[in-house]
């Protein structure tokens, strides 16, 4: 019997893009169900019944929410190379804190300097301190997994791409070669991977979804 695998998702989600890059880097095959997110399907609200978001996973009529756990999944499940978390466990912890600082320090500043809503010039140095903070950590490797893709890269697309479209869409200029040389190549390398550009949206929709939510909120505020 062949194995079903669904994701419901939005193709510019960066948390769904995390999935869909996992499968892909695997070999696995699925179907992916776009979801309307001001009009949500029973499906998701079944499948995410807690969140009620993107992206939820199912495989073989078993529901997975969350994108970190579905990648941890997904790597244990399709044990076979490439590995996305490494054998030894200190450096499987290692990555699980880099991939939570992620979605926990970096997302949420990048949020705050996306709107411009508190103190835009202090939440603009507390990103610059974020991203210096990667930079240093990715050291001199390819990506954060090494010479391959992995846990905290996969975990990262947001900031590879996501990260610079919400800049540029917010007239923002940060993330520079020349401040972050490291993490702009690694950014450069990460975009490139022939599986990865199969799952990231086209860059002028995201900008101009991006301007148009802030433009939109922004009337909508006066």
């Amino acid at each position: 019997m062949a194995e079903v695998v669904k994701v419901f998702g939005v193709q510019r989600s960066p948390f769904s893009g995390r999935v869909e890059i996992a499968l892909k880097l695997k070999g696995v095959d699925y179907e992916f169900f776009e979801e309307d997110l001001s009009n949500k399907s029973p499906l998701l609200l079944k499948y995410n019944p807690v969140h009620k978001k993107v992206p939820a996973f199912l495989h073989n009529g078993n529901a997975i929410a969350e994108s970190q756990v579905i990648l941890e999944y997904i790597d244990e499940t399709w044990n076979n190379s490439p590995l996305i978390l490494p054998k030894d466990p200190y450096d499987r912890a290692q990555a699980r804190f880099w991939a939570r600082f992620i979605d926990e320090k970096c997302f949420p500043t990048l949020r705050k300097v996306f709107w411009g809503r508190e103190e835009p010039d202090k939440v603009k140095e507390e990103l610059k301190e974020l991203l210096k903070t990667l930079e240093n950590e990715l050291k001199d490797n390819k990506f954060f997994g090494g010479e391959t893709i992995g846990f905290v890269d996969i975990v990262g697309n947001i900031i590879a791409y996501w990260v610079p479209c919400m800049l540029e869409a917010a007239g923002v200029e940060l993330l520079t070669e020349e401040k972050y040389p490291r993490l702009y190549q690694w950014i450069h390398e990460f975009v490139n991977h022939d599986v990865v550009k199969e799952t990231l949206p086209p860059r002028d929709e995201l900008i101009a979804f991006y301007r148009g939510h802030r433009q939109s909120v922004s009337t909508s505020s006066r």
